[in-house]
């Protein structure tokens, strides 16, 4: 057993340095793909910081549907945040290598903030649940202190149900493997890496997909159904009409955030060879990015006080200009 140990010449996880290839077979492509990943990276952190701009100076966007929306701008600004850059250095200055404590560290903040906006999306759609379903009520029951206790309360479940994750990849085994297929780090992509048995990482994972974003998901879902049922107990069409427009902006940003997460889900899961790994790691990569960058331009396209917040700031520069 002695000589089996050493032949698989175990490394310390300290000395560990990784090299991230990017997107595998289309190298050749890297720096045509970086500028709208790039572009989509300036626009989500202008649209975000923006956003929270106007919901912050503006007194009339202090109701609780604002200040949800500015919890999400702000995890937008983060999802983006920890991955894009090192994806830019490597397609921009092949600077592929990274420390294992620095992987480790990219890993967690990446799933602890998308738990974190999940648990956001529900909240808003709680939001609109309480402002359709209870409108006379609304204000009282999202009050200042409730709006605050539901972000910490989003936090704090995303910080115990993804902490568990550093664990779990620090107690594996190491012998050698270096490379990952992929331009970020995320736990089954370090997980892997390891020689020995790697189960528990896998029941984890799919826990954390069950009892988070599943659960999430369903009850948006009850959320939604119950908002139609009062909906449509509206006798005038112009009032259904009116209060199902105020979701309208919700149920694109639940899309544009759920349906690629469940399609890379149960394709690395069920799809085994029939999607080509490059499909995988490129909508990956344009994941963080695009809900981020879309996201700020569906509430400010769709959203008539943050239309009117932003013409007004425009219109005060211009003829300050």
């Amino acid at each position: 057993m002695a000589t089996s140990s050493t032949t698989l010449n175990y490394t310390n996880v300290r000395d560990i340095w990784y090299t991230m290839i990017g997107i595998p077979g289309l190298e050749d492509l890297h720096i045509w793909i970086s500028i709208p990943i790039c572009s989509m990276y300036i626009v989500a952190i202008v649209g975000n910081a923006l956003l929270l701009f106007l919901i912050i100076t503006e007194r009339s966007l202090h109701e609780p549907m604002y200040l949800f929306l500015s919890m999400l701008a702000l995890a937008d600004i983060f999802l983006s945040t920890v991955t894009t850059p090192k994806m830019l250095a490597i397609f921009w200055f092949q600077a592929a290598g990274i420390s294992f404590a620095s992987c480790v560290s990219q890993m967690f903040f990446l799933h602890f903030i998308f738990v974190a906006e999940s648990a956001i999306l529900l909240a808003m759609a709680f939001d609109r649940y309480v402002a359709i379903c209870y409108p006379l009520r609304y204000t009282t029951i999202l009050t200042p202190s409730v709006i605050i206790k539901m972000g910490i309360a989003s936090v704090t479940r995303s910080f115990f149900i993804c902490f568990p994750l550093i664990f779990l990849v620090y107690r594996l085994t190491y012998c050698g493997k270096s490379i990952i297929y992929h331009s970020y780090c995320e736990h089954m992509g370090i997980a892997r890496l390891a020689c020995d048995s790697i189960k528990v990482n896998i029941y984890y994972g799919m826990i954390v997909a069950l009892f988070s974003l599943c659960l999430d998901v369903v009850l948006i879902i009850v959320s939604y159904a119950l908002i139609i049922c009062a909906v449509f107990r509206i006798p005038s069409r112009d009032a259904r009409r009116k209060a199902l427009g105020t979701c309208g902006s919700h149920v694109c940003v639940i899309l544009l955030f759920y349906t690629p997460a469940f399609f890379s889900f149960f394709a690395h899961r069920f799809g085994g060879h029939s999607i080509p790994l490059h499909v995988h790691i490129l909508l990956a990569n344009l994941y963080v990015v695009v809900p981020p960058s879309l996201n700020p331009i569906i509430y400010g396209v769709r959203t008539k006080h943050i239309q009117e917040r932003f013409i007004q700031i425009f219109s005060l520069h211009k003829s300050v200009c």
